[in-house]
């Protein structure tokens, strides 16, 4: 080989050489923004509140596995899995965190820095979670369902259809700070509606059968608090309520789908398709202490024929007319 053919070669050798690791890299791929999605009942229960957090944001071009990955966790309504969980996310260094107002305490805690989203606040700046409505500052934000005003309804509600109504069962879960608070505002509005409270207190999946059996006959109505351990738990308390004849209200429409007579509340798909807006927004660079924490002006009634029909209830027409769903 010549000499000018062997200086060719080792540049062009050479060249090759350093054009290997520029390669590389860029065959490396690029990681993805990563959304920690914490669903504190099952994957199950929460199909459709997931369904439609993952379609907003696909509609804001943010494609599940393409444009964003998602890390989903679930508690399955047991809040010592929160701690364990929030862990895995700050290890996991996750770009914005989704969760419920119950276990966004303890995400904050885990972390000052990764963004929280929280959705279906119950009273966020009772609980310290945000120190004002308009600009929560720090790294929280999300959506309030204060629930004040639609828990006199709901008894209200109940009232209307259920003529004779006296006594009411509440059912909660009295080892849930925001619930154990409901549950002491929903004692007052009964009372100023001449209700008769039986409290039905529950802490574990064990203490259902054993609150429905200690009621035994002594409720006209049955009242759920609505949280994570309760939807956790949506088809067995439904099946003793239905076994008990109790006519039943809630906040949501997916307990009328398992028996509940009534619902009243907010939609929650809605919500959960609204919170895709705040992640969207973090992701493109807004702090979430700027973003402000929002509640819903729009409320849903859903009604249950079948359950009023298999009560012996008979619905008002002017409720029907009014209801947002009719289920028969």
């Amino acid at each position: 080989m010549s000499d000018m053919r062997r200086r060719e070669f080792i540049l062009a050798l050479g060249g090759a050489a350093a054009a290997w690791p520029m390669a590389a890299r860029a065959q490396q791929p690029t990681k993805l923004p990563t959304i920690g999605y914490l669903g504190q009942s099952t994957q199950s229960a929460a199909t459709e509140w997931t369904a439609a957090f993952v379609q907003r944001l696909r509609e804001l071009g943010r494609i599940e596995g393409r444009t964003v990955a998602i890390e989903y966790r679930w508690a399955e309504g047991r809040e010592e899995r929160f701690a364990e969980i929030a862990a895995e996310f700050v290890n996991r260094n996750v770009d914005v965190i989704v969760t419920n107002d119950s276990s966004a305490p303890t995400m904050k805690q885990a972390t000052l820095v990764i963004p929280i989203v929280f959705v279906l606040g119950n009273d966020p700046l009772g609980t310290g979670l945000v120190t004002n409505l308009a600009r929560p500052g720090a790294n929280v934000t999300g959506l309030s369902v204060q629930q004040t005003e639609t828990d006199s309804k709901r008894l209200e509600l109940l009232r209307e259809v259920v003529p004779r109504l006296r006594r009411v069962a509440i059912m909660a879960n009295v080892g849930h700070p925001a619930s154990l608070r409901q549950a002491r505002e929903l004692h007052a509005a009964a009372g100023a509606l001449g209700l008769e409270v039986v409290p039905l207190d529950i802490r574990r999946a064990e203490d259902i059968a054993g609150a429905f059996t200690a009621l035994n006959a002594q409720a006209d109505a049955l009242y759920i608090v609505q949280d994570a351990f309760a939807v956790a738990n949506m088809a067995r308390i439904m099946t003793f309520a239905l076994t008990a004849r109790l006519p039943t209200i809630v906040y949501s429409r997916d307990f009328v789908s398992f028996g509940a007579l009534m619902s009243y509340g907010a939609s929650l798909p809605a919500l959960f398709r609204r919170t895709a807006d705040f992640v969207d927004k973090i992701l493109r660079g807004t702090k979430p202490g700027d973003i402000p924490v929002e509640q819903p002006t729009n409320f849903e009634l859903v009604i249950n024929l079948s359950t009023a029909k298999a009560l012996g209830i008979t619905i008002p027409s002017n409720m029907l007319a009014l209801a947002d769903e009719v289920i028969e």
